[in-house]
C-alpha cells in the first residue's frame, strides 16, 4: 500500500474539510457551501466512498492532498508531511528530493534564519539592549517566545555568513531576499554580499501554516542613517505582502472559536493584542486589505473587524480594503479607539488594555460608520447637503452584494434624509447608468464590437484566441489549438470553423485570402471587429509575447470548458442518485474527477 493511501485511510476526509467549511449529510455523500468561490447554495460534495471532493460550481476537484494544497498554498510534499504527522505516519523523505525545490529550499533558509535571529536575541550579550528595549515595551518573554522575535547586531554579514556555514548558495540566499548582492560581487569568492537586516530587531512573518516567508525589521537605534525604521523582505517567491496576514498561523483558531477577524495595521498592534488576551487579531501589515487577503480570512470567517488610523489617509487605505471585503460578502465593523486613550492599538493597551478590548466589543457595523461620517456637520434641509449626503453613500450601499441588506439601507438613508426610498432608487439607477457610460466612453474598443448576442466568459476567451491568431497567423501552427469541444456553441463557432478549414488546406494563411475565400459575410465582419479589438489590447507586441497570450487564453478556455462539462456531468450526477443507480454514478463520479 502507498504511503498516500496509508494516508486517506488514517484520516477521513470529512472530519478534516469540516475543520474548513460545515458540511451536511446529503444522502450518501456530503455537501456544503464551497470554500474556494462565493456561492449561497452549496455546490461543494465529498464522494459516497470518501476519498474524493469536487464543486459543481467552480471545476475544482480532487482528494484530501489537492484540498490541503488548494485551500492552503501547499506544494504536494509540504501537504504529504503534514498529513503524515497528523496521521502518525512516519514517511522517509529523500532530502536531495525535497531540497530540489526552490521553494523548499528558501523556506529553509527562513526557518533557519529565524531560529539564528531568535536565539541571538535571547543568547548573546550583544542584544542586551535590544532585550531592554522589548521589555521596556511590556512584551514577555512568553510573547518573545512566541512570535519568535530576534535580533541582528551591526555587522556586515552575520547572518550571510552563518548560512553559508549551513550549506546553502549563495544564489539561494539572494533569492530569499536575506542576501544582498554589491555591484561586480562575485559569488565565486564569496566577497561583496552582506545582510539586508542589520541592528535591527525582527519579527518573522509566517504564512497561514505557520512557514516563516520573510521579516519586518525595526531599527533598536532610529536616526542613525541605516535606512527607514522599518524594512521588509522585498518581493520573493515566498514573501508576497499581498497573500500573507501578520499573526494567523497563531490566531486562526481563536478566530474560528470567536467568529471573528479583528485587523490592525502594525505587528507589535497584533503582539500587544495577543498578550492582552485578544487573541484573534491579524495584521495586515501597513497595507490595505487586499482581495487575496479576504479570500485567506473568508475560511476561518464572514466577520471583520478593522481599527485604522484615524486620520483622512488612514481612511482611505482602510476603506479600499473594506470595500473588498464587502463585495466579497464579509460583514464588516470598524473599530474607533477613544480619544486620547492611543493613537493605535499597541499603544491604547500600554495605556490600559481595557480600553482596547472594549473598543473591539463596541465595534460599530461599517454601512452605520459610513451614513454618521456622511451625515456629520451636514444640514439635511439644505439640498446641497441632501444631495453629498446621497453621493457619498449610493456607491457604499450598491457595494453590499445582498439585496435584503441593500434595501434595508436605501430606506434608513431615505428615512434620515426625510426623502421616499424610490428617490434614492432612482438615483442609484442614474448613477449605475453614469457610471458604465463613463467606462465605455474609456473603452473605445467596445464601441467597435456589435455581436448579436451577450459575450459568455466562454466567447471572450475564444475572441482573444481568434484574434491572436488572425493578427499573428504563424501562431495557428501551434500544437493543440484546434480542438472543437473547446469551441462548440460558442458566438464564434462559425468563424472558428473557417479558420480551421483554411489552416488545414493551407498550412497558413492572409486575413486577406481568408476573407476573400469565404462567402461568409457575418465571419468577414467578426474578422474584422476582432482585429480591431486585438489591435487596441495587443498592439505592438512581438510574435514571443503573443504566444505566450495564446497559450495563457487557451489554458482559460479549457478551464472554463472543463467548468460547463461538469455543470453537466452535475446533473447526470444527481439524476442518477435519485434513480439509485450506483453503477452509472460511480462511473460519472470517477469522469468528474478525470476532467
Amino acid at each position: 500500500m502507498s504511503d498516500t493511501q496509508r494516508i486517506k485511510d488514517a484520516i477521513d476526509i470529512v472530519d478534516f474539510i469540516g475543520e474548513y467549511i460545515q458540511l451536511k449529510s446529503a444522502g450518501s455523500s456530503h455537501k456544503g457551501l464551497c470554500p474556494f468561490h462565493n456561492e449561497s447554495t452549496p455546490s461543494f460534495m465529498v464522494s459516497k466512498d470518501r476519498q474524493a471532493w469536487y464543486c459543481f460550481g467552480c471545476a475544482k476537484g480532487g482528494d484530501i492532498f489537492t484540498f490541503l494544497q488548494d485551500i492552503e498554498g501547499m506544494e504536494f510534499v509540504e501537504a504529504l508531511k503534514h498529513l503524515a504527522s497528523r496521521a502518525g505516519i512516519e514517511i522517509e523523505f529523500k532530502q536531495s528530493k525535497i531540497n530540489a525545490n526552490k521553494k523548499n529550499r528558501l523556506r529553509d533558509i527562513h526557518k533557519e534564519a529565524a531560529r539564528f535571529f531568535h536565539n541571538v536575541l535571547l543568547k548573546m550579550d550583544v542584544s542586551k539592549e535590544a532585550r531592554e528595549y522589548l521589555h521596556k515595551r511590556g512584551l514577555t518573554e512568553n510573547t518573545i517566545e512566541t512570535w519568535q522575535i530576534g535580533y541582528i547586531p551591526e555587522q556586515w554579514d552575520l547572518l550571510t555568513k552563518y548560512l553559508l556555514k549551513k550549506g546553502h548558495s549563495i544564489d539561494d540566499l539572494i533569492a530569499s531576499g536575506l542576501t544582498i548582492k554589491k555591484d561586480g560581487a562575485n559569488s565565486s569568492s564569496g566577497r561583496g554580499f552582506y545582510d539586508r537586516f542589520r541592528g535591527r530587531i525582527l519579527f518573522p512573518i509566517c504564512d497561514a501554516h505557520g512557514h516563516v516567508s520573510g521579516f519586518t525589521g525595526r531599527l533598536l537605534k532610529e536616526g542613525d542613517g541605516k535606512g527607514g525604521k522599518y524594512i521588509n523582505t522585498p518581493q520573493t517567491e515566498l514573501f508576497d505582502k499581498s497573500r500573507l496576514i501578520f499573526g494567523l498561523h497563531v490566531a486562526k483558531q481563536a478566530i474560528k472559536k470567536n467568529n471573528l477577524a479583528v485587523i490592525v495595521e502594525g505587528q507589535t498592534d497584533v503582539i500587544s493584542s495577543h498578550q492582552a488576551g485578544l487573541t484573534h487579531v491579524v495584521a495586515s501589515s501597513g497595507t490595505a486589505l487586499t482581495e487575496e487577503q479576504v479570500v485567506l480570512l473568508k475560511r476561518y470567517t464572514k466577520n471583520i473587524a478593522m481599527a485604522f488610523d484615524a486620520d483622512e489617509a488612514g481612511q482611505k487605505a482602510a476603506k479600499r480594503g473594506i470595500d473588498i471585503a464587502i463585495e466579497h460578502g464579509l460583514n464588516v465593523r470598524v473599530i474607533r479607539i477613544p480619544e486620547g486613550a492611543g493613537k493605535d492599538p499597541d499603544e491604547c493597551i500600554a495605556k490600559d488594555k481595557n480600553v482596547w478590548i472594549q473598543a473591539v466589543d463596541q465595534a460599530q457595523d461599517v454601512m452605520n460608520w459610513y451614513v454618521d461620517k456622511a451625515f456629520f456637520g451636514k444640514d439635511i434641509t439644505n439640498p446641497k447637503d441632501k444631495q453629498y449626503i446621497a453621493n457619498e453613500l449610493i456607491p457604499e450601499i450598491r457595494r453590499i452584494p445582498f439585496a435584503i441588506e441593500r434595501d434595508h439601507w436605501l430606506k434608513e438613508v431615505s428615512f434620515r434624509l426625510g426623502i421616499e426610498s424610490a428617490v434614492l432608487r432612482e438615483e442609484m439607477t442614474l448613477s449605475k447608468e453614469k457610471k458604465q457610460g463613463n467606462a465605455q466612453q474609456q473603452k473605445p474598443e467596445e464601441k467597435i464590437q456589435k455581436l448579436p448576442v451577450k459575450l459568455t466568459r466562454k466567447d471572450a476567451f475564444i475572441e482573444k484566441i481568434l484574434g491572436l491568431i488572425l493578427t499573428f497567423p504563424v501562431l495557428s501552427s501551434i500544437d493543440n489549438i484546434f480542438q472543437d469541444k473547446y469551441f462548440k456553441d460558442s458566438t464564434y463557432w462559425p468563424l472558428y470553423g473557417i479558420i480551421k478549414q483554411w489552416y488545414t488546406n493551407n498550412t497558413l494563411f492572409t486575413v486577406q485570402s481568408l476573407c476573400e475565400g469565404t462567402e461568409d459575410h457575418n465571419s468577414v465582419k467578426l474578422v474584422q471587429i476582432l482585429l480591431l479589438k486585438c489591435d487596441e489590447e495587443f498592439s505592438g507586441i512581438s510574435e514571443e509575447k503573443a504566444r505566450k497570450e495564446l497559450d495563457s487564453f487557451m489554458k482559460l478556455l479549457i478551464f472554463e470548458w472543463k467548468k460547463e462539462y461538469r455543470n453537466i456531468l452535475q446533473k447526470k450526477i444527481e439524476h442518477a442518485e435519485k434513480q439509485n443507480n450506483q453503477d452509472l454514478l460511480q462511473e460519472l463520479l470517477k469522469e468528474f474527477q478525470e476532467i
